[in-house]
């Protein structure tokens, strides 16, 4: 029986130690916090993605796709909320319209149901949206991720995995009899096989294996607001706008949750700390790195004015954020959101300064590295982890 160390309790990490066990391997699941899917995967927008935003052929789209119909059945046959609900891609101006044209003819690449509404069409599904022309795509949800994460937890409990809260992976290096040592503080555990989900940290844990990765992690916070609750019947579902295409976030959007309230964001502005969820939260150490990169001074030369800039301006102010939202649905006013908390996107950035834009996984003897897994990631968990699964037993 092969044995397999998983580093990483997040959504990505415990499918892929789910898959691993249902392949016969006896696996071990380190997470340094104390608790499961305490940081991307707790902290996101709880969407399942229909694969339309992704480069044909693309991991993320072929994943995204598979995935948007796996973790529905998934959820669905282990009582975890979900409702497909689709969602509206709206152009709010003329100037959009090439880019909706466009993402239609990729969502048809791709193979996700989605057609092009006119601004009539649109207020049927959302009445008080603006737009001059839409993209409805179906199979875009709302899911509970930290409840699909509790869910496989109990899946690998029984099946007799051996889960570690609160374990760290402090040194890793190759076995004396071949395979990977791994050492927790306490203990040096041996494996066969080694497999990094390890998100905001997913670099430097492969460093610490002796791999040198083609790209450096850097962390994006995105802020969310909240509609006041008598303000929610303004937006009935999803609606997004049309993104910019140079840049792998998909702008600030609404989203009805399942309790019913209604979330709005994220904005991305440059985290100071991996785990940075507040503007006070900063790591020297992390800050150090960003700066030291080259990659983040070639990536501020294309963004950091106008796009970075008005992303902070929007950080600071309410009223700007509003203003974002008021584009999509113009009855929302700064009066109308409340703060409710934020995420942090681990980005891979290249040393030329390009964001690696699809699903980055990298392999050594004995080792597989999962070291670019933002969004739509835990919409492609499962998939991901069956690609991972056959790294390993490759």
């Amino acid at each position: 029986m092969r044995r397999v160390v998983v580093i990483g309790g997040g959504i990505v990490g415990l499918a892929v130690a789910r898959e691993l066990t249902g392949r016969g391997c006896r696996v071990t699941v380190l997470e340094k916090e104390d608790r499961w899917a305490a940081h991307q995967t707790g902290h996101n927008s709880n969407v399942v993605h229909a694969g339309l935003y992704y480069k044909p052929g693309s991991l993320k789209a072929r994943m995204a796709v598979a995935g948007n119909a796996s973790i529905v059945e998934f959820a669905r046959a282990h009582g975890v909320p979900v409702e497909v609900c689709g969602k509206l891609v709206v152009a709010t101006g003329e100037a959009e319209l090439p880019a909706l044209g466009e993402l239609a003819r990729r969502a048809e690449a791709n193979g996700v149901p989605a057609k092009l509404v006119t601004a009539a069409e649109a207020r049927e599904y959302e009445p008080e949206v603006a737009c001059v022309r839409a993209l409805r795509v179906e199979t875009t949800g709302i899911i509970d991720f930290p409840a699909v994460c509790g869910a496989l937890v109990r899946l690998l409990t029984e099946a007799g995995a051996d889960l570690r809260l609160k374990t760290p992976a402090l040194g890793i290096r190759p076995g004396a009899r071949g395979g990977v040592e791994v050492a927790t503080g306490g203990e040096v555990l041996r494996a066969d096989a080694l497999v990094n989900c390890a998100g905001l940290q997913s670099d430097r844990i492969a460093r610490l294996a002796g791999l040198v990765p083609r790209a450096r992690i850097v962390p994006f916070r995105g802020e969310y607001y909240e509609l006041r609750p008598e303000r929610r019947h303004l937006v009935r579902g999803l609606i997004y706008p049309v993104p910019d295409p140079a840049l792998p976030f998909l702008g600030v959007h609404l989203t009805r949750m399942l309790d019913g309230s209604v979330h709005a964001g994220p904005n991305a502005v440059l985290a100071l700390r991996r785990e940075g969820y507040r503007w006070a939260d900063v790591s020297a150490r992390d800050v150090a790195e960003v700066v030291r990169f080259p990659g983040t001074w070639r990536l501020a030369r294309r963004y950091a004015v106008p796009t970075g800039l008005a992303e902070v301006r929007r950080s600071l102010s309410r009223r700007r954020f509003a203003a974002s939202l008021a584009r999509l649905v113009p009855a929302i006013g700064p009066d109308d959101i409340v703060r409710h908390g934020s995420g942090v996107r681990a980005q891979a950035l290249r040393p030329d300064g390009s964001l690696v834009d699809d699903f980055l996984i990298e392999t050594a003897p004995g080792q597989v590295h999962v070291l670019n897994a933002p969004s739509p990631a835990a919409t492609s968990a499962l998939e991901i982890a069956r690609y991972v699964a056959d790294q390993v037993h490759d």
